[in-house]
């Protein structure tokens, strides 16, 4: 298992990744499926901040973080997205990334990373309890997909105490 700064040409692998779990899952409540341009903007504008697990030459997950809210006061937070092929499940592919992007993060001066987890999600519930995140609340019935109300789990990480 390799853990790499993304690069323009992972964008579709990350595409048939993030698509997948939009089409076909309620573990998030977006609708609207990602094309690789836009994917690799994004993967140009966050730089360093956008990892991919590499696993017999393919992508097999990806992470990044953003900003969690605007505003100076909020500088130092971030918001982090996770999301892993089945290929990458089992593998200890997500431990990989998650450390990685901390480390990175660090570097760049977050003091928190924030999860927001679909509570029809306990996996990623359990992953981020297991690598040091807390639940710190929970919005009931914010998300909507699928017909259904979804509520959102935030977890935190305070990962430079400074």
């Amino acid at each position: 298992m390799i853990i790499r700064q993304a690069r323009l040409e992972d964008a579709p692998a990350i595409a048939a990744i993030t698509n997948a779990i939009i089409r076909d899952t309620l573990v998030t409540f977006t609708t609207v499926e990602r094309g690789a341009d836009a994917i690799a903007a994004d993967i140009e504008a966050r730089g360093n901040s956008y990892l991919v697990a590499e696993q017999d030459g393919q992508v097999v997950g990806f992470a990044t973080y953003g900003p969690f809210r605007a505003g100076p006061g909020y500088a130092r937070c971030a918001e982090h997205t996770i999301q892993l092929a089945p290929a990458g499940r089992g593998h200890g592919a997500g431990r990989a990334l998650m450390s990685a992007l901390e480390r990175v993060a660090r570097r760049a001066g977050i003091h928190v990373l924030i999860a927001g987890i679909s509570s029809t999600n306990p996996a990623a519930i359990e992953f981020h309890s297991a690598i040091g995140f807390r639940q710190v609340g929970r919005m009931p019935e914010v998300g909507r997909k699928w017909d259904q109300w979804l509520d959102l789990v935030l977890m935190q990480k305070i990962i430079d105490p400074q």
